[in-house]
């Protein structure tokens, strides 16, 4: 029963940081860190996505149905696909390549926790800049700007760095506005979350037992909650205010994160 509250309450916390860039994973390793909370393989923390995965398509599900409905008749529609699939690339090929490394290394509390500060400061830097914005529809970016980006989602390979947010200062610094930045983070996450959880689900279904199962189906549906109260209020949330409390929160999460391990390890 203790582990299904905790996969339960690491359910929650995955849905509410997956799309904010505070870095879902680095978030999950550190409390489960704390917890004691141990999956096998560490498959919990990438396979509990897919609630959060399909929470995105919940709400995005209209403006996919009519993106797939004009791909036959809309040269702007099967663009911005295929720019979707190119920013998708890098961290597909990367991520196959360097997967054992990255469970086995990278998945490292201390790391987690400097990646953390580090994009809590970069956070606030690029939020106070006076960047030119040239693109405000995130369906429109050149199609070589959609592989700078998904380059740049590659660092999110370190846990803590975040993927949402390692793809919204791309974009940013790229030329994009935050809203146009965020949305293309919400579309460059579903493919991406996607193919990790069928990668690692592919690479560990032979070792998971019935009760990681049901940890995971448990932490699934957590996440489907809480993620669509996330990807609801998010875009309108940076539009108006930015990024600045993401960072802070960063900052502040990583330093408690850097006390807890020296206290009690």
């Amino acid at each position: 029963m203790q582990n299904l509250i905790e996969a339960f309450v690491l359910g929650i916390v995955e849905g509410l940081t997956e799309f904010l860039p505070v870095s879902s994973t680095g978030h999950l390793l550190l409390l489960g860190h704390f917890l004691g909370f141990e999956s096998n393989g560490k498959s919990f923390e990438v396979l509990v996505q897919l609630g959060a995965i399909l929470a995105i398509m919940l709400v995005y599900f209209r403006r996919l149905l009519d993106i797939a409905l004009r791909l036959g008749s809309d040269p702007a529609a099967r663009r911005f696909v295929i720019g979707v699939l190119i920013a998708f690339l890098p961290a597909a090929l990367i991520g196959a390549v360097l997967h054992g490394f990255i469970k086995s290394v990278l998945f490292n509390p201390f790391l987690v926790c400097c990646a953390l500060i580090a994009g809590g400061l970069v956070l606030l830097v690029v939020d106070e800049l006076e960047l030119e914005v040239k693109h405000t529809d995130a369906t429109t970016f050149p199609l070589p700007m959609y592989l700078k980006i998904g380059f740049i989602q590659c660092l999110a390979m370190i846990p803590g760095v975040s993927r949402s947010g390692s793809t919204i200062v791309g974009a940013m610094l790229l030329g994009a506005s935050k809203r146009a930045a965020a949305e293309f983070s919400f579309f460059l996450a579903m493919p991406t979350m996607a193919g990790a959880f069928a990668y690692d689900l592919l690479k560990s279904y032979k070792t998971l037992t019935f009760d990681d199962s049901l940890l995971i189906v448990v932490g699934f549906v957590a996440a489907f909650f809480s993620a669509l109260i996330v990807v609801r209020s998010f875009l309108d949330y940076v539009s108006k205010r930015g990024f600045a409390i993401f960072a802070w929160w960063r900052i502040i999460m990583g330093l408690f994160g850097l006390a807890g391990l020296w206290i009690v390890g």
